[in-house]
């Protein structure tokens, strides 16, 4: 959490001064969203004297500060739309060094746009899978008809929570006529569902909640009927995939994963991988199946773990199971800066597995 500390005065959190711009965005049920605004370093660095000239603080109307005009009227500036986990503000935990991770992609041209979902920070409401959803609809929306952003110039990052209203959101708009494709997703500690997670999740990775009631399939049922939210991330996730495969849109998903985290367990992400992969197949793939295709490709990084591609004429699905990294930490870390890099920059290199 963040008390004590001014999410309006973000030098608390490291920042230089006036980096980061305070503001509010207008969601489509008529709620506030707090946002921050994020320049890289390099840009500041070229207009550091124009913006130390500025009012620090939450400003009114973000179209006035030099920041916001070097996002909108760069044909050149890209932004990644950051969609952070659960509980907390957008200052909160290693949210902070993950804005510097991303920007550090291209410290030039790469801004962040981050804010707190309904119900959290400064943001007013209480929070609803359909909710956040909406929420975070309105903030895309946002950077592409005021910041004038295009989805080719946009990535979508997300973390734990994220995760899963980045899918909601990718396959939203994809499902549009025409479709609106981003340059990318990128999922870091995803989750299956929240039947799944509750399933497999245990306090400090050593206390289980409802794991044990699997063992009672009619008692675990009962009780996961009580879910109001859902969040079926495999469903949402196949979904984009097998659209886009079936019109032959380009497509772009990184899933970052760490081993030792034990707040979702890595074990959820190869379950994402394997919904997603399924949905460019005509012929459906087990599990165990889709496991040994996948040992034939996967490239060993000895101690920073492991990447599988899962690559078609359209679209690649990148799965990345690191040793390390927790569940926050991770977001702070280069592997985090290279994926955008990728996003960006086009095709690894790996070895891929082609369908």
């Amino acid at each position: 959490m963040t008390w004590g500390k001014d999410l309006d005065v973000p030098e608390v959190f490291g920042f230089l001064h006036n980096q980061v711009t305070p503001f509010s965005i207008r969601s489509s049920s008529g709620q506030s969203l707090y946002a921050w605004h994020i320049l890289p370093t390099g840009l500041y660095q070229k207009h550091e004297q124009g913006l130390l000239a500025e009012a620090p603080g939450h400003v009114a109307d973000i179209i006035t500060r030099l920041g916001f005009k070097l996002l909108r009227d760069d044909p050149e500036a890209r932004l990644v739309i950051h969609f952070h986990g659960a509980a907390g503000t957008v200052g909160s935990g290693y949210r902070c060094p993950n804005y510097r991770a991303l920007t550090a992609a291209e410290p030039n041209k790469l801004h962040v746009l981050t804010f707190d979902y309904r119900g959290f920070g400064r943001s007013p409401g209480w929070p609803t899978e359909q909710g956040l959803i909406a929420d975070a609809l309105s903030v895309v929306q946002w950077a592409r008809k005021v910041a004038g952003v295009p989805p080719e110039r946009i990535v979508i990052y997300s973390q734990s929570l994220g995760t899963a209203v980045n899918a909601a959101v990718m396959d939203h708009y994809a499902q549009q006529h025409p479709p609106v494709l981003f340059k990318g997703h990128i999922l870091t500690a995803p989750f299956v569902d929240v039947p799944t997670l509750v399933s497999t999740y245990s306090v400090a990775g050593t206390i289980p909640i409802l794991g044990p009631l699997t063992a009672f399939p009619a008692l675990f049922d009962h009780l996961t009927s009580f879910i109001k939210d859902t969040w079926f991330t495999k469903d949402r996730l196949a979904s984009y995939v097998c659209t886009n495969e079936a019109y032959g849109n380009a497509y772009r998903i990184t899933l970052l994963h760490g081993e030792d985290d034990y707040d979702i367990p890595w074990t959820h992400t190869p379950i994402l991988f394997w919904h997603a992969a399924n949905a460019t197949h005509k012929d459906i793939l087990g599990f165990q199946d889709l496991a040994k295709v996948k040992d034939q490709s996967r490239v060993d990084l000895g101690a920073a773990g492991s990447v599988v591609e899962w690559k078609t004429g359209k679209g690649v699905v990148r799965e990345e199971i690191l040793k390390f990294g927790l569940h926050d930490v991770i977001m702070g870390n280069p592997v985090v800066t290279l994926a955008v890099m990728r996003m960006f920059g086009g095709d690894s290199g790996l070895v891929a597995q082609a369908v």
